[in-house]
């Protein structure tokens, strides 16, 4: 079998942020950074989760010399203060934030990359200031429905049963009956000692989930603790979006051009849902189903394929 992840030697050489700071939104602080050149393309960095935060190495598939690239950490978690928090953190709150953000930085438009969530809030931004918005790149499409959310906890274990018996094994049977009320019960706790095991639960299930070899994978600390608190506050409030919301509004965002990228073999985002999303866009998007990869962004042939459409909006 060929290497499931994309070697080091493929992605671009690590970059220092040429600069970076916190955006004072009121009760939450807006870690962002800024790589490559300051007088290239801009694009915007839209992670997953929510909570999952950025990473050095999410940098790394920019091409310094192109692009101008911003990252940013979500309101609660990476860099961003205060950590866990779900107060005033709704969908509305972040497309808000990527402006102010944009405003900030004093630039006029950008293309938009972002995975799973990612790839939600880009859309979700996008519907809202299309003329922000020069083009996307997108990766495992998460629209935000209940029945996106449902089959992450209930369907998805039938792939991958050993994580989700740990998964559901977390929760006594009468806690089983409503899955994300339960979990987001424990999460929301103020006690400690019962979220960060419910989140080490949640994290890992979600991770061991992710890509085409499988594998039961731990996820522990802060990390565990931001993406499944979060990631529950948004499940169980349907994202803070009105049903079919994205499917509804596409006509706003039909001129923009796009790349859609989406693992075959992807069970936490299964690639209907990006197949419905290409038709529905129309000759402005183009979708390209890897065959040997599931969700992971760094999965070689999803990596690979980033790469390229990358390549196609750089200046």
């Amino acid at each position: 079998m060929a290497n499931a992840f994309i070697q080091e030697k493929e992605l671009f050489p690590v970059q220092p942020p040429f600069g970076s700071g916190k955006l004072d939104r009121g009760l939450h602080q807006i870690y962002y950074e800024q790589v490559g050149r300051a007088d290239g393309r801009p694009v915007l960095f839209i992670h997953g989760g929510p909570g999952a935060g950025i990473s050095a190495t999410h940098r790394r598939l920019f091409n310094p010399d192109r692009f101008h690239c911003v990252l940013f950490d979500q309101r609660g978690c990476g860099r961003s203060t205060p950590h866990g928090e779900t107060a005033q953190n709704t969908t509305q709150d972040l497309i808000a934030d990527i402006e102010a953000l944009r405003i900030h930085l004093g630039i006029e438009s950008w293309l938009l990359f972002g995975g799973s969530w990612g790839s939600t809030l880009a859309l979700a931004y996008a519907i809202a200031h299309p003329e922000r918005v020069t083009g996307l790149v997108l990766r495992g499409i998460f629209l935000g429905t209940r029945a996106e959310v449902d089959w992450f906890l209930h369907d998805m274990g039938r792939f991958f049963p050993e994580a989700y018996e740990e998964f559901i094994g977390f929760l006594t049977k009468d806690e089983q009956e409503d899955i994300l009320l339960s979990y987001h019960d424990k999460l929301t706790s103020d006690q400690a000692l019962v979220q960060q095991p419910a989140a080490e639960r949640w994290a890992s299930y979600e991770t061991s989930c992710s890509t085409l070899r499988a594998g039961v994978r731990r996820v522990t600390g802060r990390s565990a603790l931001s993406m499944a608190r979060l990631e529950a506050h948004y499940f169980v409030n349907d994202c803070f979006m009105p049903p079919n919301h994205i499917m509804t509004n596409i006509s706003v965002i039909r001129h923009l051009p796009a790349h859609i990228i989406q693992g075959r073999h992807d069970v936490i985002c299964p690639p209907v849902t990006a197949h419905r999303l290409a038709d529905a866009w129309g000759r402005q998007a183009s979708l390209r189903l890897v065959d040997d990869a599931g969700h992971s962004t760094f999965e070689n042939g999803i990596a690979h394929a980033l790469l390229a459409a990358l390549d196609e909006f750089a200046i």
